[in-house]
């Protein structure tokens, strides 16, 4: 896999991850589940949502190795 979350993209998938998982605690819903997906794309810096549209959201100069 190659990555292509870049850093802003990243921290912007990890705070509304664990945003949506605390509104599932406290609204007692399984919805904060969904949370889980930006939480895990961000960790992962990489989505697979991306490949089929060739986006990448890493600057040129980042590293790009591969995981």
């Amino acid at each position: 896999m190659r990555k292509n979350v870049g850093s802003i993209d990243r921290l912007l998938r990890l705070i509304l991850g664990v945003v949506i998982i605390v509104w599932g605690v406290y609204d007692e819903s399984w919805w904060g589940l969904v949370g889980l997906v930006p939480l895990m794309t961000g960790f992962m810096n990489w989505c697979p949502i991306y490949i089929p549209f060739k986006i990448s959201t890493i600057k040129p100069g980042d590293n790009k190795k591969e995981i």
